[in-house]
């Protein structure tokens, strides 16, 4: 039988890609976005989490009964809690406040455990997302702590899936990779396969206004005034994670909450693909990057797009969250009109 699988597993991986039309119009290269949205937990982090996960199984660390804990803005703790399930583990996840209230119904409704944290503390700060899933680690007996902030695996996972898969569908052709960087892991593994494969490809990753990657990238220092709040989730940190391959990487671009929410809509009305706040965020960089680099019809460009919509509804989707952030009077790009809804008395 073909197309049958033995569990929700196997569909991790080989998402395709599609080409963007209308958006990216006024740049002359080709733009494919590779939707990550087709992983059967509607992320690019199904990959990671099973990677992990089996190569713990491996090694002996998981056993029956064991818990797996982790820290999560709501993509990885899906995927930890999918593969549990699958697996037959206990699945612990520490989130930030910033974390809306679908996505954690969504986490328990997967049977997770969930902790909320502040977002807006140090990394070291004992209440942080980071501290509170390692103290419940430390505690909790026959456990795992997945750390994917710090674990070589979260890049090997897309070395050996998400780069090969990029390669062989642009037929080697790719000339420049955007990805957001939160963890690293999927910038850094595509981005060295990719380079093994040619190092003239561009590997551009997408940093967030109120993060502190892109300026230490760029001097070897973190400037913690860089640090503020910021509405993105699950794109850019307040630490430097050992999952982010600085090498690899050759300019970051940096994008903020507004044009990256806008942007978002922009693509569910012009291209029909419902992104979550990082596909925005993404495409915006690429438009960003035009601005101050050449390129040509001979171009081709990868945006990964990391997960779907369906988690943003209530946010960068919603009109009222919108006007809560102050964007539909300052964005010069609003299409606010048309997502007005017509009541009839």
């Amino acid at each position: 039988m073909s197309n049958v699988y033995d569990n929700i597993l196997g569909l991790i991986g080989n998402t395709p890609m599609v080409k963007l039309n209308t958006v990216t119009k006024d740049i002359p290269a080709t733009v494919y976005a590779k939707l990550e949205s087709y992983n059967p937990g509607h992320s690019t982090k199904d990959r990671i989490a099973l990677h992990i996960i089996e190569n713990a199984e491996k090694k002996g660390l998981l056993k029956e009964d064991s818990v797996v804990v982790e820290t999560t803005s709501g993509n990885t703790g899906f995927s930890i809690a999918m593969v549990c399930i699958i697996k037959g583990y206990k699945c612990i996840l520490a989130v930030s406040d910033k974390t809306k209230p679908e996505k954690i119904a969504y986490l328990k409704a997967l049977g997770a455990t969930v902790y909320i944290c502040p977002a807006n503390v140090a990394a070291d700060d004992p209440r942080s997302y980071y501290e509170v899933a390692k103290r419940i680690a430390s505690e909790t007996p026959n456990s795992v702590y997945i750390n994917q902030y710090f674990n070589e695996l979260n890049i090997d996972a897309h070395y050996q899936t998400t780069g090969p898969e990029i390669w062989e569908q642009t037929e080697g052709k790719i000339t420049h990779l955007f990805a957001c960087t939160g963890t690293g892991g999927t910038l850094s593994g595509s981005g060295k396969f990719l380079k093994e494969k040619n190092p003239d490809i561009k590997i551009i990753g997408v940093d967030a206004d109120g993060s502190i990657l892109k300026s230490y990238h760029e001097t070897g220092e973190i400037h913690k005034e860089d640090v503020h709040p910021y509405q993105i989730e699950g794109m850019g940190k307040n630490l430097i994670p050992s999952a982010l391959l600085f090498d690899k990487v050759d300019e970051f671009v940096r994008v903020n909450d507004e044009m990256s929410a806008y942007r978002t809509r922009e693509i569910a009305l012009k291209e029909a693909i419902m992104g979550g706040y990082t596909t925005g965020a993404v495409t915006q960089a690429l438009i960003q990057y035009a601005q101050s680099h050449e390129l040509t019809k001979d171009d081709i460009i990868v945006l990964i797009y990391p997960d779907h919509g369906s988690r943003y509804i209530t946010k960068v989707y919603s009109d009222k969250w919108m006007a809560e952030q102050g964007f539909v009077n300052n964005c010069v790009h609003n299409y606010d009109e048309v997502f007005k809804t017509e009541f009839i008395k």
